[in-house]
């Protein structure tokens, strides 16, 4: 099975304000960047749109290795998910899970991969987490530009 390294990351200016998401996709020598976004979100659902958008190109099922420096991601998808399903999708106090459409969305486009989880401090260095915030950013950037929600 093809392996594919994917690195994320979500920006927003205000949050709510207009977002921004980016994500890498690299296997072997060959690499992507993909990034866009919304006029009107926030920080979290951009976080969560970069590792959708980018699963989503994903041509075939891959072994897949995420990096991104979201918490809430890495958490979410590997740990929290499970008791929100079993739950109807409300968290342990009974209240509807925030952004449910978007890990809705998640979980479907992981389903049909192989992967793994993996948490990078942000901010810190990181090369393709550098990249993908300077991605998300320009998703911000398009979004200021145009007015509406964009996909580049």
């Amino acid at each position: 099975m093809e392996e594919v390294d994917i690195y994320t990351d979500g920006a927003c200016s205000g949050n709510p304000g207009p977002g921004g998401w980016g994500a890498i996709l690299r296997s072997g020598p060959h690499e992507k960047e993909i990034f866009g976004g919304e006029p009107a979100t926030t920080n979290n659902r951009m976080e969560l749109l970069a590792v959708i958008r980018a699963l989503e190109a994903l041509k075939r099922p891959v072994a897949a290795r995420v990096h991104t420096d979201s918490q809430y991601v890495q958490k979410g998808i590997s740990e929290w998910i499970h008791g929100w399903k079993a739950r109807g999708w409300k968290t342990a106090s009974k209240e509807p899970v925030k952004n449910a459409d978007l890990w809705r969305a998640l979980d479907e486009a992981a389903s049909r991969h192989q992967v793994k989880w993996l948490w990078v401090r942000g901010h810190n260095g990181h090369p393709e987490n550098e990249r993908a915030d300077a991605l998300a950013r320009r998703g911000v950037d398009a979004v200021r530009k145009s007015g509406a929600a964009v996909d580049c």
